[in-house]
């Protein structure tokens, strides 16, 4: 009898005819219950291609297969998920009689259509199966297909029916159930998950794997603690239980807890597995733990976990790059064995995270060339900023039509790296466009936006943003559990971080009192990364006592911290309580470049030229931090503010040639316009006008010299020389916040609502503070018109626009606190000093350089600004 068997085996992989029953060479002398051993003993052993050989052999021979033979070749095809052959197998099934009479055969094909990815036919025979036949098996077996396909929601129906129909579930059922609650809407899946847990009570099921898929399930499902209380009370806890719990505190971001589980499981004796390591690893990345990540990593190779286990590879990947041993990360991914995917994409992410990004495009290049693998969204959301940060990848935009072309433009993790890439070269309509055709929005795409207006300098449109995301989560917490199914847009660390610097820029202090109300009410106040932007916030909103408050209330604080302190109190003019501030730094932690230019910011706006220079001579030896072009910039601001323009000019003259003189240049010309000196003024601007064309702030600066020297031709021809080569300067733009809304004001713009009423006031004031002394300081003013053009000129400048709003709208004695984008002119300065006291008010003005505090007619700064 010829076989009408249709399958043949890949030439690749014939199998060897020994199995643990050997099919004798007289094949017609054996039986049918002799075949059907050799089918069960192949299957058993996993030798699954052997199996269907010996399932050809028998129906050649002529002996037809029963209820015993189709259950144990079924479970060859689901391992091999071979659909063609499913389907082969279930015609013989029907042919020789099987297709209802038996249900052990019914409940297989269930199993094996499940497996080779046919739903159609799962519920085809599913429902020829009678409905008194359907026994245990049969109904776990439909609810387990229906999660491999992700219809939940079917599969829990299928369960209720299955109780309907009086058939008790077995701890299979409970497993499968669970795993389906844990992936509905949260809300809903956690009401139907506790119901399904006291089930499972009353039912008395306390087996290890019903226990562990709870674990799971309650862990996915946002409530960690529940997850704990079931780990808790259960005593026979196997390997799968510890590293669910493992995983789960990892995934939830309780580090410190993951490695002390680590070790009480170690201690009851517990052999850690790869599940184990790959679970852990990923603490000690967030925690920056090495050591301990480099036992972990020789546990590993003692115990050959790393032989072929992609991800524990990948999870030291990750972990070294994590430390900033990225060599050591490199090596991981050179030797492993088997590199899959996610391999390449944890090399990819270090080398990106660490700012090796030709590093990064080279590896995806070689992803993609060589080892032939096609990038997935993981891929691209660390390749994507890589391109934008490489200088030498210049096509930048063309990486999104590459995106495209991989069909990945939808997926939200690209979308937020699209946004980036976008917002960090000045396109920031197109980030919007993205972010708001966006299906899901998850907490980074949110705290992306934001972080892109920051960029962009819109930081207004970043507090609007912030307002937008805490309205949509409170509705979204408002509505029905079907629209649930999210990450929660509870502003987090990362939020804080972004939008605080928006604060500080506008001096919103009302919204930042309020963000920091928020931190401390959700516990985010004693993150570093917080504490440092409320440290840097309430400072650039005047507030230095409450900044300090807050520096001193930060648990752990480090260079950064320290750094926005030093800084705080330079730019107050608290020079000496700077330096005080690094003596106890240099205690605690290295200082960095940039605790070195806090410092000397500080010294400059103080006068503290000695301290300043002393500390230049020493940086280098004391502290081991070499001396950069920005530092050589805030030397030369230091000694030129101070009058000693000609030895600041030597300074630069003296700079090692390898470094960038922009900057220096650019102080030094600051110093020429405070002291007037009109020569060597001259020579800084021609220095910068060849390395930076087309900054418009050198030709303001010259022009300011020449006019202060009433060289009106010269003036006259740098503001021709602008217009010529195109250079805007920038307007002047000022902030203040009133009534929980910040107000713009633009120099001589008449657009805001109280122009009129403002203009009018500030003419009241200026005949006061003339009859007070008040002379009209017109020098500030570029153009080459008469003197009482310019005094009206005046009048409009920003500054003070926004600080006669303050005192219109507050009530008496309140203090005004304005910030401005551009440095505070001369006139505005002795303006505000006279404005103070004829107001009795306290003014607070931060300017793009430092803060001037004005009471009773004096400036905190003692006009050394």
């Amino acid at each position: 009898m010829s076989s009408p068997f249709l399958y043949s085996l890949p030439p690749t992989s014939t199998p060897s005819l020994q199995t643990h029953q050997s099919i004798p060479t007289t094949t017609h002398s054996l039986t049918r219950q002799s075949w059907t051993q050799s089918l069960r003993a192949n299957t058993q052993s996993n030798q699954f291609h052997q199996a269907i050989l010996t399932y050809v052999n028998m129906t050649s021979s002529g002996i037809l297969p029963d209820h015993f033979a189709f259950p144990a070749i079924l479970k060859a095809v689901a391992a091999l998920q071979h659909l063609a052959l499913a389907n082969q197998i279930h015609a013989h099934v029907l042919k020789y009689g099987y297709g209802t009479s038996s249900v052990p055969v019914a409940n297989s094909l269930l199993n094996v259509y499940g497996k080779c990815g046919d739903i159609s036919d799962v519920y085809k025979v599913f429902e020829r199966i009678p409905h008194s036949h359907r026994d245990t098996v049969s109904w776990n077996s439909f609810i387990s297909a229906l999660c491999r396909f992700e219809d939940w929601e079917t599969a829990l129906e299928a369960f209720r029916l299955m109780l309907l129909h009086d058939v008790e579930p077995s701890s299979f059922t409970l497993v499968s159930v669970a795993h389906a609650c844990s992936n509905l809407p949260r809300h809903h899946g956690l009401r139907l998950g506790k119901q399904l847990h006291g089930y499972s009570l009353r039912m008395g099921d306390i087996k290890t794997f019903t226990n562990n898929a709870l674990m799971a399930m309650y862990s996915k499902l946002g409530h960690l603690n529940d997850a704990k209380v079931v780990f808790e009370l259960f005593e026979e806890r196997d390997l799968v239980s510890w590293n669910t719990m493992l995983s789960s505190l990892s995934q939830n971001d309780m580090f410190l807890e993951a490695l002390l589980l680590l070790h009480r499981m170690v201690l009851q004796g517990l052999k850690p597995d790869g599940v184990t390591i790959a679970s852990v690893l990923p603490a000690c990345s967030h925690l920056e733990l090495l050591e301990i990540g480099k036992q972990l990593h020789a546990y590993a190779l003692r115990h050959d976990i790393l032989i072929d286990n992609s991800f524990v590879a990948s999870a030291l990947v990750d972990m070294y790059c994590n430390c900033r041993k990225v060599h050591s990360g490199r090596r991981v991914f050179d030797y492993a064995t088997e590199k899959k995917t996610a391999l390449w994409n944890a090399m990819i992410t270090g080398y990106a995270q660490n700012e090796l990004v030709e590093e990064a495009l080279m590896l995806f290049i070689e992803m993609e060339a060589a080892a032939g693998l096609c990038p997935n969204a993981t891929t691209m959301a660390s390749i994507v900023p890589a391109c934008v940060r490489s200088e030498a990848f210049v096509h930048k935009l063309g990486i999104h039509g590459y995106v495209l072309k991989r069909g990945l433009g939808t997926d939200h993790y690209v979308q937020n790296a699209l946004m980036d890439l976008y917002s960090r070269m000045g396109n920031i309509q197109i980030a919007k466009t993205i972010f708001d055709n966006m299906d899901v929005r998850d907490i980074v795409s949110w705290n992306t936006m934001i972080t892109g207006y920051v960029i962009c300098g819109q930081h207004d449109n970043a507090l609007l943003l912030l307002h937008e995301m805490q309205r949509v989560d409170q509705e979204k917490n408002e509505s029905s559990y079907e629209h649930e199914k999210r990450t929660p847009l509870k502003p987090n660390s990362i939020t804080l971080m972004t939008v605080l610097p928006g604060c500080a820029t506008l001096a919103a202090l009302a919204k930042g009192k309020e963000i920091h109300a928020y931190a401390i009410r959700n516990m985010l106040a004693s993150d570093v990364g917080v504490g440092s932007a409320l440290v840097d916030m309430y400072a650039k909103c005047g507030c230095l006592n409450t900044s300090r408050k807050v520096f001193d209330t930060i648990p752990c604080r480090n260079v950064i911290t320290w750094n926005v302190i030093i800084m705080a109190y330079g730019m107050h003019g608290k020079g000496a309580g700077a330096l005080e501030l690094f003596n106890c730094m240099v205690k605690e932690v290295k200082p960095n470049k940039v605790t070195f230019i806090a410092i000397f910011a500080a010294c400059s706006h103080s006068g503290m030229v000695r301290e300043g220079q002393n500390l230049f001579y020493r940086m280098k030896d004391e502290y081991g931090v070499e001396p950069t072009a920005d530092h050589y910039a805030c030397i030369v601001d230091l000694i030129g503010r101070a009058g000693q323009v000609e030895e600041a000019y030597q300074l630069i003259n003296d700079m090692p040639l390898e470094l960038d003189k922009t900057g220096a240049w650019s102080s030094l010309l600051g110093s020429c316009r405070i002291h007037q000196k009109v020569e060597i003024g001259e020579i800084a601007a021609r220095n910068l006008f060849h390395l930076e064309p087309d900054v418009a702030s050198h030709y303001v600066l010259l022009s300011n010299i020449y006019s202060s020297a009433q060289l009106w031709d010269k003036a006259t021809d740098i503001r021709k020389r602008m217009k010529e080569m195109g250079v805007k300067k920038e307007p002047g733009c000022s902030w203040i916040e009133f009534d929980d809304e910040v107000h713009k004001f633009i120099a001589g713009d008449a657009s805001h609502p109280q122009s009129g009423q403002l203009y009018g006031f500030l003419e009241i004031l200026s005949e006061k503070m003339r009859k007070e002394g008040y002379v009209p300081d017109t020098s500030c003013v570029l153009h080459n018109v008469d003197e009482e053009d310019k005094e009206t000129l005046l009048c409009g400048h920003s500054e003070k626009l926004a600080i006669a709003f303050g005192i219109l709208n507050s009530r008496p004695g309140t203090t005004i606190r304005v910030a401005k984008n551009l440095r505070v002119c001369n006139d505005c300065h002795e303006a505000t000093k006279y404005i103070s006291r004829i107001t009795d008010r306290e003014i607070i003005l931060r300017d793009v350089r430092r803060f001037h505090q004005f009471r009773d007619g004096r400036c905190s700064c003692g006009d050394y600004w």
